[in-house]
């Protein structure tokens, strides 16, 4: 065949050759794998060939690179290419091109045409006149209660009638009054990306996205506080039990939503399981829901086993209506309706919901918490995974044993409208694609009764979805799920506001605490001990554990019980091994620390053998029998003595050192054996519960308390060294190591035996620190994140400053000694001192609180005089470098002060340093400065101190390097040498 013949038949196929090996890929996979490249590189790979310039220069692929640059604000300059090119900072003359874009014959793709469809649909005449959501007018709230709430989704019309929005909230409107006022935009990244309301106006007329981003800002109240005065709470949405948490403390639960035509949210179910209002002020929204359990087509759950992290893949939303709607059969379509302006949707709790924008929109959002959907806030927040997919993917989140259960179990219900013969389970759960059989499915492998299960109905039940809690697991030491609206502390604090605020309702809030907490297990702990030591009965309005921290306390009349659970029954034995070690010695050296740390009344074993609970006094000493048969005894260690004490539990932080990075540190042992410590209660408050309320010369007062109390801490004389425990330690530890997989097996530090276990962590933090920082992401800038590891050094024994001294002996420059570890605001109590109130003058209106105490006695009237007391909970007590201390003190007591810091440290007079600096750090290194080895701390920290330090000092989410961090945060320590 000639040339001519074969012109005749079009151009050849260029894709063959451009794309040579990577040919074999699909269109799709390339666009994909495109996505993790630099600007820059994807500029250099858009010259290798024809075809990859076609790809290289796609929208959508320079709209992603552009949304994965650091937090920060955004600026369209006319298509997502030219936006990249000017964030990377080019020259001027680079960012036009000199010529016009390249066009190339013989390449098409499926693929591609399809996303350039998309991008090019009118959604002017794309909504229906019937949809299958109730319109109500004036509903009252028993109907409201009786008919919806809970049960199925209706749109109201006439709430927002009497708004100022619905005259105001216009796209010119918000021009004049906003349009230099930077709103979040959400989209498919993890970086908080702002951007000014004029340059977005600018975007939705220029922009042809598929997917276009759209404002979705949770912040709105506060960067523009002039649009909270513009609407209200609708009365049918008035309870919600998020009420309590000051507003810092909520998580987000109200959003400013302004998108352009094509944009709108994807499949999704609210976070927290809550309930959500949504009201459109001007343009339509077409909206889909799904009843709880009814996966949509083309949605694939994800339920991470090892916390219970929920992630959905989905379709976009438009993508959904174009590719997968018309598709479905009229049965299994979803609830559907076209939303006008002025109008209110209610999307009840656990409900699927997908949003498509048919014009530019604004419209305003809250998610709420009331009494018929807060057990399931509780279950859906509580450690597991079961559970949580049950939630939202329905029975199909089941292994096939829990179907036998299920159907036991189930209560079906006619009227339900959650059953589904269109999904099926792979691995946790994946949904059928267009053109898959069902039929197939339910003839094999037990599927036959599943699918048996859902047509006869899937009971959405908290009784029901409560059968998929883990029994065994400890809901205070469990992984808590990173997709949860908020953490273990916030939890356990809103359920304690809750519990004081509303007692009325403690019978559902003892429900909820049950599901989130096992607080029920934990009050039938508390009753035995309560029993075995002859103290009363828990009060109604002792029932629920007090505090944030990790392990259920609480306050018995004059006294308070722990119980230890966090980290297992080992870590359990230590901490309170260690810490009734650390009260013996500050009796019996007659510390002045002994007049600001509660007294130990009592303290022993609980356990539960064959269905009956047994408590066992234990004073530190020595090895109970029940933890001897458990095979917990510390190798070399002195049985008459503290077994469990400071020496035996480095040896056991050693072993969790030697585990590797990938592997979570099981503690051995049975899980119905608790340690506890019973005190005597504090009067007062606890500093957080105070912390607004107090002048400014209590606050130093309290700083000055705690640099006095640390110095005594860190003054007090070690246990007698145990040599046996650490003579083969580095064998032990090289071994372990070995067996655990490690590439790289530390070499043996230069550090002092009692510093080993130190430098041992920081080896081990150092090698996963980037991992862990990525993992934590926002608000710690990729920036920094990519330099991390370059900032912290790898020889650690010149981050302690620990060199050779007469001898051959090996001597730290940093001090070694007991610290807390955790001085935060819940650990420090304050008394009253009584300052009389005036005439007729309220213990609110001088500052006192008056919704009783969580942490201590009430004192009656108060005035607004407080002075520090007691420093609580010794329970993380460990071994290390002082130092330490101070980042939980200065970021969360004294909130980046540094007028606190500078009376702290006045009061403090130890240096952190006991001898000169050897002379390789001198002139000006980075080791020479306090500042750098506590920013070394803070990044190394198993907790995410970051995030605290970024939180507090917003301005530096822009910074260039981590020394700029260092220097703004811990910058005042350089000039600080103590008073030796």
């Amino acid at each position: 065949m000639d040339n001519s013949q074969a012109q005749a038949f079009g151009p050849r196929d260029r894709r063959l050759d451009a794309l040579g090996d990577l040919r074999v890929l699909p269109d799709e996979t390339i666009c994909a794998i495109l996505e993790y490249l630099t600007p820059r590189d994807i500029a250099r790979l858009a010259c290798v060939s024809s075809v990859m310039y076609i790809l290289c220069n796609e929208e959508p692929l320079w709209m992603i690179l552009c949304l994965k640059r650091p937090n920060g604000s955004l600026q369209y300059r006319g298509s997502w290419k030219k936006t990249a090119l000017h964030l990377e900072s080019l020259p001027n003359e680079c960012e036009e091109p000199c010529r016009k874009p390249l066009h190339f014959d013989g390449f098409n793709s499926l693929f591609l045409y399809r996303r350039l469809y998309r991008s090019h649909t009118s959604l002017y005449g794309f909504s229906f006149d019937n949809g299958t959501v109730e319109r109500k007018k004036d509903l009252s709230i028993e109907d409201f209660y009786h008919q919806y709430d809970g049960k199925k989704p209706v749109l109201l019309t006439g709430l927002a009638d009497s708004w100022p929005a619905r005259r105001t909230w216009t796209t010119d409107q918000f021009l004049l009054s906003y349009g230099d006022t930077a709103f979040r935009i959400s989209q498919k990244s993890s970086q908080k990306i702002s951007i000014k309301f004029k340059d977005y106006v600018s975007y939705m007329k220029l922009q042809h996205d598929e997917d276009p981003i759209y404002i979705f800002d949770d912040k709105f109240g506060e960067v523009a506080p002039g649009l909270l005065k513009d609407y209200s709470v609708p009365h049918l949405f008035q309870e919600d039990f998020f009420d309590v948490l000051d507003r810092d403390q909520r998580p987000p639960f109200r959003w400013l939503i302004v998108g352009p035509e094509r944009s709108g949210a994807s499949w999704h179910i609210d976070p927290a399981l809550t309930s959500a209002w949504n009201t459109l002020l001007c343009g339509r929204k077409r909206w889909a829901l799904y009843p709880p359990g009814r996966v949509p087509l083309g949605v694939t759950v994800h339920v991470n086993e090892e916390d219970g992290d929920v992630n959905v893949e989905t379709p976009s939303s438009l993508q959904w209506w174009l590719d997968i709607y018309p598709l479905l059969a009229d049965e299994d379509k979803p609830f559907e309706c076209t939303q006008l302006p002025g109008e209110t949707i209610f999307v009840p709790s656990g409900w699927w919901h997908c949003v498509l924008n048919l014009e530019t929109t604004i419209a305003v959002t809250q998610n709420f918490v009331n009494s018929t959907n807060f057990e399931f806030a509780c279950l859906d927040m509580a450690p597991g995974y079961r559970h949580k997919g049950v939630c939202r993917a329905g029975l199909l989140a089941l292994d096939e044993g829990s179907f036998e259960d299920a159907d036991e179990n189930i209560c079906y219900n006619d009227d339900d409208f959650s059953c589904s013969d269109l999904t099926r389970k792979e691995k946790r759960v994946r949904v059928l694609k267009p053109g898959d059989d069902p039929s197939k499915e339910r003839t094999t492998n037990g599927a036959s009764k599943r699918y048996n299960l859902w047509k006869q109905g899937f009971s959405y039940d908290i009784n029901f979805l409560s059968m998929f809690l883990d029994k065994d697991r400890d809901h205070y030491n469990s992984p808590w799920s990173s997709g949860n609206c908020m953490g273990q502390r916030e939890m356990r604090e809103w359920l304690s506001k809750l519990w004081v605020g509303n007692p009325g309702k403690r019978e559902l809030i003892w429900k909820g605490a049950c599901l989130a907490l096992n607080a029920d297990k934990w009050l039938e702990c508390l009753a035995e001990i309560c029993t075995f030591h002859n103290l009363p009965s828990p009060a109604d309005d002792e029932r629920l554990p007090v505090g944030t921290g990790s392990n259920p306390v609480y306050l018995i009349g004059d006294s308070v019980v722990k119980i230890f659970v966090e980290g297992g029954l080992e870590a359990s034995m230590y901490g309170l091994g260690t810490e009734l070690e650390f009260y013996n010695l500050v009796r019996k050296v007659n510390s002045h620390l002994k007049k600001h740390i509660p007294d130990v009344l009592a303290s022993g074993i609980l356990y539960l053998e064959n269905g009956s609970y047994t408590v066992v006094p234990w004073d530190g000493k020595g090895v109970p029998d029940v933890i001897a048969k458990s095979n917990l005894i510390p190798e070399k260690c002195e049985l008459d003595g503290y077994a469990f004490g400071l020496w035996s539990k480095q040896q056991f932080e050693y072993r969790k050192a030697a585990t590797s990075i990938h592997e979570s540190f099981s503690s051995a042992g049975c899980m119905m054996i608790w340690p506890y410590i019973i005190t005597k209660r504090c009067k007062g408050k606890i500093f957080a519960q105070l912390r607004e309320r107090l002048s400014w010369e209590d606050t130093l007062s309290l700083a000055s308390f705690l640099g006095e109390q640390l110095r005594q801490l860190h003054l007090l004389p070690l246990p007698p060294f145990n040599c046996l425990i650490f003579s083969d330690i580095g064998k032990d530890l090289e071994l372990t190591y070995t067996n655990s997989c490690m590439e790289v097996v530390p070499s043996k530090s230069n550090a002092p035996a009692e510093w080993e276990i130190f430098v041992r962590t920081l080896i081990r933090k150092k090698k996963d620190v980037t991992s862990r920082l990525s993992k934590w992401g926002d608000p710690i800038p990729n920036t920094l994140i990519e330099k991390v590891d370059e900032y912290i050094l790898d020889d650690f024994s010149k981050l302690l400053d620990i060199n050779e001294g007469k001898n051959g002996v090996n001597k730290v420059g940093n001090p070694c000694s007991w610290i807390h570890s955790d001085i935060m605001d819940d650990n420090i109590h304050m008394e009253s001192r009584s300052v009389p109130l005036c005439s007729g003058e309220s213990a609110k209106d001088a500052g006192g609180v008056d919704d009783g105490s969580k942490n201590g006695y009430d004192d009656g009237p108060m005035g607004d005089s407080w002075s520090p007391s007691h420093i609580l909970d010794f329970s993380d007590l460990s071994l290390g470098d002082p130092i330490l201390d101070l980042i939980p003190i200065y970021l969360d007591i004294f909130r980046g002060d540094q007028s606190l810091l500078k009376q702290f440290l006045k009061s403090y007079k130890l240096p952190f340093r006991r001898m000169p600096l050897h002379e390789s750090v001198e002139g000006g290194d980075k080791l020479g400065r306090l500042s750098y080895l506590v920013m070394c701390y803070c990044i190394l920290h198993e907790e995410n101190i970051l995030g605290a330090i970024f939180g507090l000092w917003k301005e530096l989410r822009t910074a260039k390097s981590w020394e700029e961090v260092e220097l703004a945060v811990w910058g005042e320590l350089n000039t600080y040498d103590g008073f030796p």
